[in-house]
């Protein structure tokens, strides 16, 4: 039966209406960057505790599982862990204000559970797992700019904008369009910006989740400064934000290492 082009139309934008806002974090590429280079960063006490939760899969490709999982509704309460929105406008104390009295499942006051699970010696393997992969996705979450925006905006969904002709939005185009932009392998990519120097080794590696958060909604409050809406967006955007994007996915990584690394110090 043929399907008239409306009835296509029609359909696609149906199943987009019902997808969940803030959908793939940095993408499939963007977690597994992080992942690879975590794993470069790893004390050898840290991989081998890894791996006994893990077996043979690794943190880069452990870091879509909660993802993937989202096509179970069993998982359906996992959607919100994977922001936290806030308003625009706060300063540093006001964003720890406000995350510190903000009591709804989110990726601030997640990570810290996945934590105590981890280390918690009643954890069961299937726990650990668990909180293994969602840890390693979320700390990834976090370094994507987006995923502190706006509520009113479900985090850049509703900022409608073009990426080289195409219609997307300002989530989507730091979650995938920018990363995919710059043509690599999430192994290429790993190699090509994990060279850390030594000071933002030292800063990155003491610095605390809430610093985290603030640290990514400075960054989005400058990505909300430089765009409207419909704008059409390019290679510009791309000279203008590659090395901050760059720098999330780094320092993601490199935040992952020493968060696991303190786990099992």
């Amino acid at each position: 039966m043929l399907i008239s082009k409306k009835l296509k139309v029609a359909i696609l934008i149906a199943i987009c209406a019902y997808l969940p806002s803030n959908v793939f974090a940095w993408g499939m590429i963007g977690h597994r960057v992080v992942g690879q280079i975590a794993e470069t960063y790893l004390t050898s006490k840290s991989r081998k505790a890894v791996q006994s939760i893990l077996g043979t899969e690794t943190l880069a490709i452990s870091s879509n599982w909660p993802d993937f999982i989202k096509s179970d509704s069993t998982f359906n309460y996992l959607s919100s862990w994977h922001y936290v929105n806030l308003p625009g406008g706060l300063d540093e104390q006001g964003v720890f204000s406000y995350l510190n009295t903000e009591k709804s499942a989110n990726i601030y006051n997640k990570i810290p559970e996945m934590v105590s699970i981890l280390k918690d010696k009643h954890s069961t393997l299937e726990q650990r797992k668990m909180a293994l992969r969602l840890l390693v996705h979320l700390v990834g979450d976090l370094h994507q700019p987006m995923h502190t925006a706006r509520k009113e905006d479900l985090g850049g969904n509703r900022v409608n904008l073009t990426w080289f002709g195409n219609r997307t939005n300002l989530h989507r185009i730091w979650d995938e369009n920018l990363i995919e932009y710059q043509q690599l392998s999430y192994t290429e990519y790993a190699a090509t910006i994990n060279h850390p120097s030594k000071v933002q080794l030292a800063a990155w590696r003491k610095t605390s989740i809430q610093q985290d958060v603030f640290e990514s909604y400075q960054i989005v409050n400058k990505i909300y400064d430089t765009v409207k809406p419909d704008d059409k967006l390019g290679y510009k955007y791309n000279f203008d934000f590659v090395d901050t994007l760059n720098q999330q996915l780094l320092k993601g990584g490199v935040r992952l290492a020493e968060i696991i690394n303190e786990i099992y110090s």
